[in-house]
């Protein structure tokens, strides 16, 4: 079950959800036929529900968006970035755990 506090990041929506944000922000760039993407979904969905209000999290499919996908320089998903202010503060490659992505956002 998907958690309601997921945002879905598209190119449309990202500069307003993720880079004008005033509060830090999480993406999980993801991919649907992606197997550690369907591993990971569960945990940043529970990092969702538990940092409501403190932290934005989303997903952002990199077939649907190659031009952010691009920009990043995402190479490999699962790709997770936390961004804090506007620009991209820590990145991790592949599958992570819970303490993996606290880590990356400071918390």
């Amino acid at each position: 079950m998907a958690s309601k506090n997921i945002v879905h990041f598209t190119e449309a929506n990202f500069d307003a959800e993720v880079l004008k944000s005033t509060v830090p922000v999480l993406v999980d760039f993801t991919a649907t036929w992606c197997g550690p993407c369907k591993v990971l979904a569960p945990i940043v969905e529970k990092l969702a529900d538990e940092l409501e209000g403190k932290v934005k999290v989303g997903k952002l499919d990199i077939d649907e968006n190659p031009g952010v996908t691009a920009k990043y320089g995402i190479r490999g998903v699962p790709t997770v970035i936390a961004f804090q202010g506007g620009a991209e503060k820590a990145k991790h490659v592949g599958l992570a755990k819970r303490e993996q992505l606290m880590k990356l956002l400071g918390v």
